[in-house]
């Protein structure tokens, strides 16, 4: 398994526990020089990161705060943004601070430098990845790939069935895989919807004549687009009283596989428009995908991704 994972993936373990049992324990760590990752609870004036080890406080340095920052290619918010948040570190040193106390000089820089170089310049496009939600804008979700470095999914890579927002689908702190799309240099673009299901997949866990819980995401003239699954959307007759992302009971009256199709009839509605909040279900959450096909064979509408292009 990956040592490199999103921040606060260690923070609960019992190897990373041990190593802030004591201050023996943290010292330990600087021969070792392993990663670990404790709470910070402080971004002082000068911008340094103050972290509680639990049996002694610890300081990032400003300059060790994250890549980039010594260079003034990273923004100092990459620093303020990890106040009451796990950061992940390796220890470098004890000192004292200025007011003559112990503590345990830290480098959230180094674990990132080491993330970088022993993990995600490995990575090759069509690798699945674990990642964290850290925060979320209108044009995609910014996610954690691995000691706090990070990555964009595009709102339109997000899933097949279209969203407003890319809180309709997923949460800051939301632990989710990615798989990634293209890379350049030491950026790394990612995609999601890939590894939500392909419209057979989907299609399969349905059945004409079932009544299910759908979320109207797009409403037209000639009908409302209903999200069956994040990957899969119907068809039903034109309503007033719908809005989008508010939940409808459907009835399914036709499931088309070779038009990729399926046709509803709303039997009810919800009272008011709410987020969608079901856990993603992955139909692949692990390895590495070379090429992955949405549609249905023989459909004339083709969706693909191909990832050795």
């Amino acid at each position: 398994m990956n040592e490199y994972l999103p921040e606060g993936f260690l923070l609960n373990t019992p190897e990373n526990t041990a190593r802030l049992s004591s201050k023996d324990a943290v010292y330990n760590c600087i021969k070792s020089g392993e990663i670990i990752e404790a709470p910070c609870i402080i971004c002082d004036s000068r911008h340094n990161l103050i972290v509680d080890l639990g049996c002694i406080r610890g300081i990032i340095p400003r300059e060790e705060g994250a890549l980039g920052i010594a260079e003034g290619v990273t923004k100092d918010i990459a620093l303020i943004s990890r106040v009451n948040k796990p950061v992940c570190f390796t220890v470098k040193a004890f000192s004292r601070d200025e007011f003559g106390n112990d503590c345990a000089v830290l480098s959230r820089r180094e674990a990132q430098s080491r993330c970088r170089d022993e993990f995600i310049r490995k990575l090759s496009a069509g690798d699945v990845i674990h990642a964290r939600v850290t925060h979320l804008e209108q044009f995609g979700c910014f996610v954690d790939i691995g000691c706090g470095i990070p990555s964009l999914i595009p709102i339109d890579l997000i899933s097949v069935s279209r969203i407003s927002h890319p809180s309709d689908r997923f949460y800051v702190g939301m632990d989710i895989k990615a798989v990634v799309k293209a890379l350049d240099g030491d950026r790394i673009f990612l995609s999601h919807k890939e590894l939500l299901g392909t419209w057979a997949q989907n299609a399969s866990l349905f059945e004409n004549g079932e009544t299910v819980t759908g979320i109207a995401r797009s409403i037209e003239e000639y009908g409302i687009f209903v999200e069956l699954a994040p990957n899969l959307a119907g068809l039903a007759e034109p309503r007033a009283d719908i809005s989008v992302n508010q939940h409808v009971s459907v009835y399914i009256k036709a499931i088309i596989p070779e038009k990729m199709k399926i046709k509803l009839i709303v039997v009810n509605t919800a009272d008011r428009a709410i987020t969608y909040e079901s856990k993603l279900n992955y139909f692949i959450s692990s390895g590495h995908i070379d090429k992955w096909v949405y549609s249905t064979e023989g459909c004339p509408k083709q969706i693909e991704t191909d990832f050795n292009v």
